[in-house]
């Protein structure tokens, strides 16, 4: 998938997307991965590189995402959309007994794509929510993320969406440099975390 042609690129998902853009001016990019993706197309693309918004907010579970999704998304009027969520739902239930049933997550995501595409007929790229565990309570989080990292697989087949597989890259780049280098907590990105996220969009999305 290139990114050629495209005007408007939103990043929309959790705090690993947030990385305070709100407080990031004039660009709002946060100081992320998003930031290091756009820095990256400016260098790649030039004065064709798309304009990027970060629409993350930290602590959002994939129906905080929903009810946001029109403001915060589809009123941008995208040409491609990136998604990274679902890491939030696996968490909120081992800290907070909120459950996140997969059928539900992947009929609301299912649901939110639908309604992007209907209105913008937005390229997507779907990232896969990831986990590094650093703990001795973490690795249990699996049983839940893994089949919503396989519902994100679904329906980036189903929408002909670009898939990243974050989880994947970063639980192998963990067995190398340790879980710790690369999320702290086993979730948020540590510098090295976000550039290797960041390279991974951006070796996926521009081939």
């Amino acid at each position: 998938m290139q990114l050629e042609g495209a005007r408007t690129v939103v990043f929309a998902g959790d705090s690993v997307t947030d990385c305070g853009h709100t407080g990031d001016p004039p660009r709002h990019l946060g100081h992320g991965y998003v930031r290091l993706v756009d820095d990256a197309l400016a260098t790649v693309l030039g004065s064709s590189a798309p304009r990027v918004v970060n629409s993350g907010t930290s602590g959002n579970r994939l129906v905080d995402l929903e009810r946001r999704w029109q403001a915060d998304v589809i009123a941008q009027r995208p040409d491609v959309v990136s998604v990274l969520i679902g890491v939030n739902d696996t968490w909120r239930r081992y800290d907070r007994g909120m459950l996140s049933l997969t059928t539900e997550f992947e009929a609301r995501y299912d649901r939110m794509l639908g309604a992007l595409v209907e209105a913008t007929h937005a390229r997507l790229v779907l990232v896969e929510p990831f986990l590094v565990p650093v703990d001795d309570d973490q690795p249990a989080w699996r049983a839940d993320l893994d089949p919503k990292i396989d519902a994100v697989h679904r329906l980036a087949e189903k929408w002909s969406a670009t898939l990243v597989p974050a989880d994947r890259e970063m639980r192998e780049r963990a067995r190398v440099v340790g879980a710790a280098a690369l999320a702290d907590d086993g979730v948020h990105p540590t510098d090295l975390g976000h550039k290797v996220l960041a390279d991974l969009w951006l070796d996926t999305v521009l081939g």
